[in-house]
């Protein structure tokens, strides 16, 4: 075991856990963040995606000894009830949620893609998205929310 110092959703935390110990497993059981989530275990579902390093990253398999001082961004670190970040907003807006399992994955994912190319195209947010998979049919409305956040980052 050892303390690790980790910076995430814009606070420090210290924990005690063996440095190998997936990123997620830190997030979920020892600060009680439950935007990431437990897939497939394997970085092939998408649904533990956080940002790190400006990048979407899968945390199942990112050891937490790897994150160093970088920030780590969870679904719940970009906004709150009260305030959505303007991604999340527009996914309100267009219903584009349903079972909220995926929603680490296709959120971040498009966020990451969107911040680091702000004019995507549908294409490259549908590339971007392909290995965030989904099972409630809800993809129409996910990349009508996404654009819409995307077109108004662009006005």
């Amino acid at each position: 075991m050892s303390k690790i110092s980790l910076r995430v959703n814009g606070r420090v935390e210290t924990v005690d856990v063996d440095p190998t110990t997936p990123l997620l497993y830190v997030l979920g059981d020892e600060l009680g963040l439950r935007g990431p989530k437990f897939g497939c275990g394997m970085a092939q579902c998408g649904a533990c995606t956080v940002i790190l390093r400006r990048r979407a990253v899968r945390s199942c398999v990112t050891p937490v000894s790897t994150v160093g001082q970088d920030e780590v961004t969870t679904l719940e670190g970009l906004g709150t009830p009260e305030k959505p970040h303007p991604i999340q907003q527009a996914f309100i807006d267009e219903e584009a949620a349903q079972c909220g399992f995926c929603l680490s994955g296709v959120i971040l994912t498009a966020k990451a893609l969107l911040d680091e190319k702000p004019r995507a195209s549908d294409q490259e947010i549908r590339e971007s998205l392909a290995g965030v998979l989904c099972r409630c049919f809800a993809h129409v409305r996910m990349l009508r929310a996404i654009r819409k956040y995307a077109d108004t980052r662009n006005v």
